[in-house]
């Protein structure tokens, strides 16, 4: 039988959260069908909350219920997309322009209205020179034409295909208003730590080591919505302890894997509690064996392949993540079904193929056993990044390459793989978003300056790939660009600038109280409109 939330332990929560004195009226009966609040584990502390400018996962987990983009993504809706801001969206014959209808009558939280003005401002000062995909996506946007309050026209310099804007809007649409930011230093803006936007939900407080709080926006533009009163977001960095919350019923739901996967099986069985893989589908993470191609061996094909020989995925895919992914063919994931090529060169687990090529490429065993060494610097992001660390290290030992593990906090790995370039090998989780240019193809295109995170910074350069991103950049044409990704991953699977292992979304653990859940392929950083609590 699911319990009910109680009022003791959501005392409990207020007293905890209200240490500060900052915050007294946490504690609610949750006792209706519609309204109530959600406390929800957080895993992280982002310090700037403007979408637009930082598109990614930890900041879209809370401000995507504050600020819109101009569509979410979909099962169901046409191309995988419903409206937000936008109502419908228009690419011309000749890719030069796409012209967006906005929704009518919407408000800032601050009480003035939405126009195209926002949009314009938005993609012309914000999306394009300052937002990490949006500089990629928005590359030859040169003007946003604005002829009344409830049409954007985007104009490019370039032909830029609607299929590719079509597929990032989720992502790198995020409208912020004019009225607060221009004239302003965007970067240090106030409204970054304490958003306004369109949403469901208002930003009310942030109180550090602590909570995030919104509050529900009582004259939202969609009927009936938001359906609750509020959203708690609490700091609980800890795995395990986000599971005891939990199990205690201290918060009602933990996203993005904030339960440890081991602990899964065991809570799906406990009474009231629902654990749901679905939801992720377009926030597709993957494991990859990032290169330094300045390295002699690995400037050499047949090491790559080696190193791709000697890597066990399926015992990966069952040890690392409990089963709670899948082994990769390549740089598009397999739901990613727009993209996806199967028929592709894979490398079966096999140590005496990886020898043989080894001894192939001149790298003979010498008398200790070992080939040569490489330094190798896992990601820091999660504990399957670096528990992947650990694997490989065995698993290239196996066949004679002597691995060095180097670990380090975020900063000092992000300095050293992508600014530094102090590496020989890296473990990384770069996200596919929906379309091959908006993320994955930067991991192999030549002429990355320096610095740029997820990116290749290995100096891999194959002129041929480089030439098939190029044109796909400009091809109109949906079914000739996807034509065009389809070369592009047979070209990386044959020959190997990174080599990718696994891929994975996240699971989400909530009550049984909780309705409306991963119900969009981004659930985690949608906006909660729908979503409710239900009394037991």
């Amino acid at each position: 039988m699911t319990q009910r939330l109680s009022r003791r332990i959501l005392l409990q929560t207020a007293g905890a959260l209200a240490a500060s004195g900052s915050f007294v009226r946490l504690a609610r009966a949750q006792n209706a069908a519609f309204g109530g609040r959600l406390i929800v584990a957080a895993d992280s502390e982002p310090k700037n909350l403007n979408p637009a400018m930082v598109a990614s996962n930890g900041v879209f987990f809370i401000a995507s219920k504050v600020i819109e983009p101009l569509a979410e993504a979909s099962f169901e809706g046409q191309n995988g997309l419903v409206p937000r801001l936008a109502l419908n969206w228009e690419g011309s014959d000749d890719g030069r322009s796409i012209t967006f209808k906005l929704r009518d009558g919407v408000k800032w939280h601050d009480g003035e209205p939405f126009t195209s003005q926002d949009v314009a401002f938005s993609a012309l000062k914000i999306w394009k020179p300052l937002q990490n995909l949006g500089r990629l996506v928005f590359a030859n946007l040169e003007a946003v034409d604005t002829p009344d309050p409830t049409t954007a026209i985007f104009r490019f310099s370039k032909p830029t295909p609607l299929q590719l804007i079509r597929n990032a809007l989720p992502v790198v649409s995020s409208v912020v208003p004019k009225h607060v930011y221009d004239g302003t230093d965007v970067a240090s803006n106030p409204a970054n730590l304490h958003p306004i936007g369109t949403g469901p939900f208002k930003f009310a407080e942030y109180k550090p080591g602590e909570y995030y709080r919104l509050t529900k926006n009582s004259v939202y533009w969609e009927k009936d919505r938001p359906k609750l009163d509020e959203i708690i977001f609490r700091i609980l960095a800890d795995r395990a302890a986000a599971g005891a919350a939990l199990e205690a019923e201290e918060i009602q739901l933990a996203a993005f894997s904030a339960i440890p996967l081991g602990e899964l099986d065991r809570m799906s069985k406990l009474p009231g509690i629902k654990v749901i893989s679905r939801g992720y589908e377009g926030l597709t993470y993957q494991l990859v064996v990032e290169i330094n191609h300045r390295r002699k061996e690995l400037a050499d094909v047949r090491v790559r392949r080696a190193i791709a020989h000697a890597i066990n995925k399926q015992f990966v895919v069952d040890t690392i993540f409990l089963g709670y992914a899948a082994a990769s063919t390549g740089p598009v994931p397999r739901h990613a079904a727009e993209f996806y090529e199967a028929d592709v060169p894979t490398y079966a687990f096999n140590t005496a193929r990886a020898n043989a090529l080894l001894d192939e490429a001149g790298y003979p065993l010498g008398a200790d056993g070992t080939r040569f060494s490489l330094k190798l610097r896992p990601a820091p992001y999660f504990n399957e990044t670096k528990q992947f660390g650990y694997y490989l290290r065995r698993a290239l030992a196996a066949v004679g390459i002597d691995v060095q593990l180097v670990n380090a906090d975020v900063a000092a790995h992000q300095k050293a793989v992508y600014t530094d370039h102090d590496f020989d090998l890296a473990v990384g989780p770069p996200v596919f978003r929906s379309d091959p240019a908006i993320s994955t193809t930067i991991l192999v295109q030549s002429g990355i300056p320096a610095g740029v995170p997820f990116s290749n910074q290995g100096s891999y350069k194959n002129d041929e790939l480089d030439g098939i991103i190029a044109k796909a950049a400009e091809t109109v044409d949906a079914t000739a660009r996807t034509q065009l990704y389809k070369q592009f991953q047979k070209i990386v699977a044959t020959d190997l600038p990174m080599i990718n292992v696994a891929e994975w979304g996240f699971i989400t653990v909530a009550r049984e109280t909780v309705l409306n859940v991963s119900n969009n392929p981004r659930w985690a950083v949608s906006n909660w409109a729908d979503t409710e609590l239900r009394s037991s």
